[in-house]
């Protein structure tokens, strides 16, 4: 369940509370009149099963609650309520299949942009793969992965194309190509100040047959992308962000960018190029299937999924 808080113009607030009225997997409906005060309004509290909320919050967009109050969300971690376990099951289809497209779209929108953190996580990740591949450590390696941040990136473009929205594309696309640049570009300066300190040689990746898989993409790379990107939509859609992890450790975008900036320190331009092609065969296949997988939840949900009635025009109504 979610729960939810509208503040909305008092003279909104009985199609408010009749659109909730009307609902199935809406429960728990609170009206405090004239409670609010910046906007100004009544408080209607309430809450909604995942498999309803998008088409709820959709239907209270109409009626202009968001831009003349609010729409407030957040998870319900315990609801002990036979009330609210039986409008769960009012609901159609399961709490995990459902996708909360206003959540959805918060959520990649603030994943999309080049933040301080992002760069930190993402050098901090390269530098840790660029060790292991030198080791060589597949633990490392695999540590690596899993620090790695640019999974959230990758949603937020497979969401732009899913709305076409290139403002979305762009600035995601710009934070994955902005963030693995200057990743690679500090632990290329960390592996020439080893190189000068003689801890590393030209030599240093010969015979590490353990890691040649990250500078020799093929077939099995691209289809783990795809599977990988459709996971961790899913993971995303459904809420269950521990599933990230098996996404994080499938592929291997952050060894990718470690071994290039490995390479290009020792100047083996050779795996340079390999360790690229890798990453772009990564990247390219979790776009892919994660639009895909975006576009048949979509397909699905808006054809077997709950169906409200529009709201009807706004006219005077009795205050509550």
């Amino acid at each position: 369940m979610l729960h939810s808080r509208v503040i909305s113009p008092s003279d909104r607030s009985s199609q408010v509370v009749d659109l909730l009225a009307d609902a199935p997997g809406v429960t728990n409906v609170v009206v405090l009149p004239g409670a609010a005060r910046r906007p100004e309004g009544d408080v209607v509290l309430f809450d909604v099963a995942r498999e309803v909320a998008s088409e709820v919050f959709e239907r209270l967009k109409d009626l202009g609650i968001t831009r003349e109050g609010s729409i407030a969300v957040e998870r319900v971690d315990l609801s002990m309520s036979e009330v609210a376990e039986k409008a769960e099951a009012e609901a159609p289809g399961a709490p995990d299949d459902a996708v909360v497209w206003e959540e959805l779209s918060r959520q990649v929108s603030g994943d999309s942009r080049l933040s301080w953190a992002f760069l930190a996580f993402l050098a901090i990740a390269t530098q840790i793969a660029a060790i292991g591949v030198l080791i060589p450590s597949i633990i490392l390696i695999v540590g690596a992965m899993v620090l790695g941040p640019e999974f959230g990136a990758v949603a937020a473009i497979c969401f732009g194309l899913l709305r076409l929205d290139w403002r979305l594309i762009v600035s995601a696309a710009r934070t994955l190509a902005v963030g693995f640049l200057i990743a690679i570009a500090v632990t290329v300066a960390c592996a020439l100040v080893s190189r000068g300190l003689g801890w590393i040689s030209p030599a240093g990746l010969s015979g590490h047959t353990e890691v040649d898989f990250i500078v020799k993409p093929d077939r099995w790379s691209f289809i783990v992308a795809l599977l990988a990107g459709a996971a961790g939509v899913l993971s995303v859609t459904a809420g269950k962000s521990s599933a990230l992890v098996g996404v994080f450790i499938s592929v291997t975008t952050v060894p990718a960018a470690g071994y290039a900036a490995v390479a290009v320190a020792l100047g083996d331009w050779g795996d340079v190029a390999g360790s690229v092609a890798q990453l772009a065969v990564n990247i390219t296949g979790m776009v892919i299937a994660g639009t895909v997988t975006l576009l048949l939840q979509k397909f699905f949900w808006s054809r077997y999924g709950l169906r409200l009635a529009t709201p009807s025009p706004l006219r005077a109504r009795p205050r509550l």
